[in-house]
């Protein structure tokens, strides 16, 4: 039986510039059955890319000791997220582990949801999974199909979208990454779409994560081009976050159709209220979504490391971070390498 150490402290952990953690992102693969041309551009993650081994992975078992460490700083949401985290076999096994923890209040999941049958979306369910973002960057399929970059069509999506509305989850969110002169023309189209569907639609603005999708600034249309363009045909009218923190500002259709979100990192950064650590695959910790390098938790828990040990560097880790890299981003800052997208999430 393991015994649990006291903590050296029990309060909520913060880090230099005030801001808690709360919210843990656990990428759980760097596989992805996508090549979207701006996380995973075929041209670097072809035929001939090297994915990792299996044992190179965090297992099951060590994202649950880790989650259970945080949750003892103040983690209460985890998200899991890849690559594409439905490659990664028996996944609800993890999910049932994560919800075996009481102090975590909510679980999700970030898919492109072309592997989400109607089966899969019950067991994930069943299994203890509370919301899913779903990604969708286009409702006609030579826009899409361009984007994917694997011939997936836009009805494969729509079907793992109504799958997973009809498994009952707390909430299906899409996610739309908008890039000028890729699919700019599809943001009215998704609107109205979605629009008095119950599934939330969110716009988010092209960010220069990682070193190889070629961002520039010329291609990001901001989040206010995005509202006054849906307004102008769906009246909209702004509300309130639903937490301090909430990473997209919220919209509300003014006829009763629900809402949209926009998520804008590039024109309106929000790094001065994030509670978000992130975790790849192969266990090293990253305070930043645009950070260089992360901490390599693996390493410390296959070399022996007690729960103290690791706790102990966590609160150290989080306790120093200083990162706000969308508030202070330069020309030069923009060209720093970052970790990739497909590594640790969004």
């Amino acid at each position: 039986m393991k015994i649990k150490m006291e903590s050296p402290q029990n309060t909520i952990l913060s880090d230099s510039l005030g801001r808690e953690i709360h919210d843990l992102r656990i990428s759980v693969t760097d596989r992805c059955n996508f090549r979207c041309v701006y996380c995973m551009p075929k041209e670097v993650f072809g035929r001939g890319y090297k994915f990792l081994a299996k044992k190179e992975l965090l297992t099951f078992e060590e994202i649950e000791r880790i989650v259970s460490i945080f949750s003892e700083l103040g983690v209460r949401k985890i998200r899991l997220t890849g690559g594409e985290p439905l490659v990664r076999s028996e996944l609800e096994n993890l999910i049932e582990k994560i919800a075996g923890n009481s102090a975590i209040e909510d679980i999700s999941l970030t898919t492109n949801a072309a592997l989400l049958t109607p089966k899969r979306a019950r067991s994930l369910r069943s299994a203890g999974l509370h919301r899913l973002n779903i990604s969708l960057d286009a409702l006609d399929d030579e826009t899409f199909k361009a984007v994917n970059d694997v011939g997936i069509s836009v009805q494969k999506v729509l079907e793992g979208i109504n799958n997973a509305s009809e498994a009952n989850f707390d909430s299906v969110k899409v996610n739309m990454v908008v890039k000028r002169g890729m699919n700019e023309h599809s943001i009215l189209p998704m609107a109205k779409y979605f629009h008095g569907t119950g599934q939330i639609l969110r716009f988010i603005e092209f960010m220069d994560v990682g070193n190889t999708n070629r961002w520039h600034d010329d291609a990001v249309i901001n989040s206010a081009e995005i509202v006054k363009m849906i307004n102008a045909e769906l009246p909209l009218e702004q509300i309130d976050p639903n937490y301090s923190g909430e990473v997209a500002k919220r919209w509300r259709y003014k006829d009763g159709g629900g809402e949209i979100g926009v998520i804008s990192s590039v024109s309106q950064p929000f790094c001065g209220d994030c509670s978000r650590a992130r975790l790849s695959a192969v266990g090293k910790l990253y305070t930043c979504l645009f950070a260089a390098d992360g901490f390599n938790l693996m390493e410390l828990m296959r070399s022996g490391a007690s729960d103290l040990e690791l706790e102990t560097k966590l609160r150290s880790i989080w306790s120093r971070r200083r990162d706000r890299y969308s508030e202070t981003r330069t020309v030069e800052s923009v060209l720093l390498p970052k970790v990739e997208m497909s590594h640790i999430g969004g």
